[in-house]
């Protein structure tokens, strides 16, 4: 099961609080908001990471093999041998459509934050941290996914 990572419950609390912000609260902390973003990211990053290193040597390739388009690519299918073949291609391409989906909530956040800057906007500020909060939300669900490799019953 996914840790709660301190980085990210701080990041999640800090946006929760910055959502009831001035524009002056914004302009004064928005570099602590970044920093605790950044910090929550990596976290989620690492542990991402961390989760797939974990996997066996045929899931790793497979996985690294699926570009978002192919449900059974081709160079990667002697990457797994098992009797549930269509099964694990069904489960990694589920990962990988699960860490797309929270790397594009994560850009839509960001460039959120930045058209907020930009525009010296606290609707704009609220928003992105709601779609900041969303995104890491989808990235521990991703890494739910993929630990799930690592469960017996799964493999």
């Amino acid at each position: 099961m996914t840790p709660k990572l301190p980085q990210v419950e701080t990041a999640k609390a800090l946006m929760t609080e910055a959502m009831t912000w001035s524009v002056m609260r914004w302009l004064r902390e928005k570099r602590n908001v970044r920093k605790a973003a950044d910090l929550a990211n990596a976290a989620l990053d690492q542990l991402g990471e961390t989760t797939r290193a974990q996997w066996p040597e045929g899931f790793k390739a497979a996985y690294t093999s699926l570009d978002g388009t192919a449900s059974k690519p081709s160079n990667g299918k002697k990457a797994l041998s098992t009797s549930n073949d269509s099964d694990l291609w069904a489960l990694l391409k589920k990962i990988k459509d699960a860490d797309d989906e929270a790397y594009r909530a994560r850009m839509i956040a960001e460039e959120t934050f930045d058209q907020a800057e930009r525009m010296l906007s606290t609707r704009l500020a609220r928003e992105g941290c709601e779609k900041a909060i969303h995104a890491w939300d989808l990235k521990e669900k991703a890494i739910r996914k993929a630990e799930a490799i690592l469960l017996p019953s799964k493999v």
